[in-house]
């Protein structure tokens, strides 16, 4: 009998991998996992490439996904899992505004999203819930995505919010100083690619030209990062 509760309770706990590229945020999210009963945490990465290759091999239930990585966008990390592992569930944890990547990171398939500064309080409350089939993110986030599916005079979405995931993730690397040459490597697209999508962003956001975007760009990501 004694076997059997031990079996049932084993079978309980829910395996978790961390995708991080900083090893001192990795470990105080280690720590917050392995305190807590019902979650193991069995393997961490510190890109998009080592976290699909942990997730792959290790099949967790849960991984944590940062959307800030070395080699891929995290939301791209999030489709990839959604389509190659969809029975793992993502989470993603950030320290981008909640009210810029909350709704895209449920869009790309994740289940949650986390403000890094309020992890220690959130993160195993944003888990459990998760895990047991809910959605996590903040009583703000909800309520305003809840005033956009019932306002009778919807708009449509302008500026930063109507860049798709593409779009945006090109403007923060103009921003930071990537020229388009490095942006096609990073992204792994053609430079052609990355001029079109440049020229969206001007289209979208009402630029006329490349100079006026270059400074809108580091303006945009020098208030984001509190530079």
């Amino acid at each position: 009998m004694q076997r059997s509760r031990t079996r049932q309770s084993s079978e309980t706990v829910k395996r978790v991998v961390i995708v991080d590229d900083h090893p001192i945020m990795r470990q105080g999210l280690a720590q917050l996992i392995r305190m807590e009963s019902g979650l193991e945490l069995c393997g961490e990465a510190g890109s998009a490439r080592e976290g699909l290759e942990i997730v792959s091999k290790l099949k967790p239930d849960l991984a944590v996904v940062d959307l800030t990585l070395p080699d891929k966008n995290g939301l791209e990390l999030v489709k990839d899992i959604r389509v190659m592992h969809p029975a793992t569930i993502c989470l993603v944890l950030s320290m981008h505004d909640e009210s810029l990547y909350g709704e895209r990171s449920l869009r790309a398939g994740a289940r949650g999203y986390v403000m890094k500064e309020e992890a220690a309080d959130q993160l195993i409350s944003a888990i459990h819930k998760i895990m047991s089939g809910g959605i996590y993110v903040s009583e703000a986030l909800s309520v305003r995505m809840l005033e956009q599916i019932t306002s009778p005079s919807r708009t449509r979405a302008a500026g930063i919010d109507s860049l798709t995931d593409r779009e945006l993730e090109i403007l923060e690397l103009i921003g930071k100083g990537v020229a388009t040459k490095n942006i096609a490597t990073q992204l792994n697209i053609s430079a052609r690619t990355v001029e079109a999508h440049r020229a969206h962003v001007k289209e979208k956001l009402g630029i006329s030209d490349g100079a006026a975007l270059v400074r809108y760009a580091v303006q945009w990501v020098e208030t984001r990062t509190g530079v």
